[in-house]
């Protein structure tokens, strides 16, 4: 019998595909734990519900939160850091299940950092329309550690730029499974994510999961 193209097995994971001095995108690294990731974070969800964080200037941001770890990236009008509490509930946040760390590693390992032990993930949920303007993430106390962002459900447009707001970013497509890693001379690289266009992916519906894993203490 011939396949279809919708038949087609998806692409497995080849090799580091170089983006910038430090930084990589793994393709695929991440499906064979497609279900397990998927079923970790909606434990996380379950026991600190996602939210809209305000943003200093007093916007609330498209993209829903929440963390796990041992710190979590917060929000308000008070400005951005990493906190040990869940603000909503008072309580620590979740701690990290061990699929999402062992993942986290051996990404940054594939990547070329070893020895990455990240204390913070951070959930983010995108529906249709939802973006992440350009930014970088300098909140860390360690910024020698690399980023690690996985992508997970509908896919997005990554935005990758250099040190500078100004520099032009380039755009990537990422799929369910693909990973992105930063660090060294691109570890504060500015980055985003295009507002999400709408689709249906087979298991998460109309929207994207993306973990983004991060040594923050």
């Amino acid at each position: 019998m011939t396949l279809s193209l919708f038949d087609e097995p998806p692409p497995r994971y080849e090799a580091p595909q170089p983006i910038a001095q430090g930084a990589v995108l793994l393709r695929g690294f991440a499906l064979d734990q497609g279900e397990a990731l998927l079923q970790a974070a909606q434990q996380v969800i379950a026991a600190a519900p996602l939210r809209h964080l305000m943003t200093p200037g007093g916007r609330a941001m498209s993209v829903g939160m929440t963390n796990c770890g041992a710190l979590g990236w917060v929000s308000d009008r008070t400005g951005y850091r990493y906190s040990n509490t869940d603000p909503l509930s008072g309580q620590p946040w979740p701690a990290m299940p061990a699929c999402l760390l062992d993942l986290a590693k051996r990404a940054a390992a594939e990547a070329g950092f070893g020895h990455f032990n990240p204390d913070a993930c951070l959930i983010n949920r995108y529906q249709p329309g939802a973006r992440l303007s350009l930014h970088q993430d300098r909140d860390e106390s360690d910024l020698s550690a690399p980023i690690v962002s996985v992508s997970l459900g509908l896919p997005a447009v990554f935005l990758f730029g250099g040190l500078q707001r100004g520099d032009r970013s380039a755009r990537y497509g990422l799929a369910h499974g693909d990973v992105a890693v930063w660090g060294g001379a691109s570890r504060l690289a500015f980055h985003g994510v295009a507002p999400l266009a709408d689709g249906e992916h087979p298991v998460l519906g109309r929207q994207r999961i993306n973990l983004t894993f991060r040594r923050a203490g």
